[in-house]
């Protein structure tokens, strides 16, 4: 594996780590009342986008080092993937 696909492997855990924790306790305006002028009422009040990063950063390391050790060290191959043998 070289560098290039880990940081790629890293990337696209870590964006769909943050697409699935950015509607997590998520409150909308009309949910709270605080209605700012100019936004839609589904706007959220707070977000916390800073501390739901931090987190989702922690948990794609924590996965993120075992599949590349599985890559690098494992009984794994492509060639063990390869099920209609066209390797």
């Amino acid at each position: 594996m070289t560098i290039t696909s880990a940081l790629v492997l890293f990337a696209v855990i870590w964006f769909m780590l943050l697409m699935m924790a950015l509607p997590i306790r998520q409150r909308s305006q009309q949910e709270t009342g605080e209605r700012v002028p100019g936004t839609p009422a589904s706007a959220p009040v707070n977000p916390m986008v800073g501390k739901k990063m931090f987190w989702v950063t922690v948990v794609t390391v924590i996965l993120w080092l075992p599949l590349v050790l599985l890559i690098i060290y494992g009984p794994f191959t492509i060639k063990d993937l390869d099920f209609y043998g066209r390797m």
